[in-house]
């Protein structure tokens, strides 16, 4: 089980809170997909992923962005469970969809980038480590089923 400060807590609440699914969501999966191009392929019934213009230009990338986002949702409102929270995603995730671990990884830094660029002075280095240990979380528990 996770600890997390009382500083903790707020920060990844207020981040959340702050934060415009609409703009981070699609802007995160579409720099993910550009920068670490073999992710593309979790992607393959998304249509036109050939370039940077393309991917951002996607529908279904920017949709799938605000989804993930979204899923992130249930983690910050349990906060103290999250493995739990997401049992069956892990379960989909490994079994299903053969997501492979590391795109989770890829998805974790690439959002700390965009959300870092879209907060600007806000990211202070101690929002960062508190928002890096939130994610840090999720993907563990996303990537039990791999263990």
């Amino acid at each position: 089980m996770v600890q997390w400060t009382d500083f903790e807590r707020a920060t990844i609440q207020s981040v959340f809170e702050k934060m415009d699914y609409d703009d981070v969501g699609p802007a995160a999966l579409s720099r993910c997909l550009v920068v670490y191009p073999w992710t593309q392929r979790y992607f393959g019934n998304f249509g036109n992923l050939y370039n940077a213009a393309a991917i951002q230009g996607n529908p279904m990338v920017a949709a799938h962005g605000k989804t993930v986002l979204r899923g992130l949702d249930r983690a910050v409102k349990n906060m103290d469970d999250i493995k739990a929270t997401y049992a069956e995603l892990s379960v989909l995730h490994s079994e299903k969809l053969p997501v492979l671990r590391g795109l989770d990884r890829a998805v974790k830094n690439i959002l700390t980038i965009v959300v870092a660029a879209r907060m600007g002075a806000d990211f202070t280095a101690d929002v960062q480590g508190a928002f890096q240990k939130f994610l840090a979380v999720v993907v563990s528990s996303l990537g039990r089923q791999y263990h």
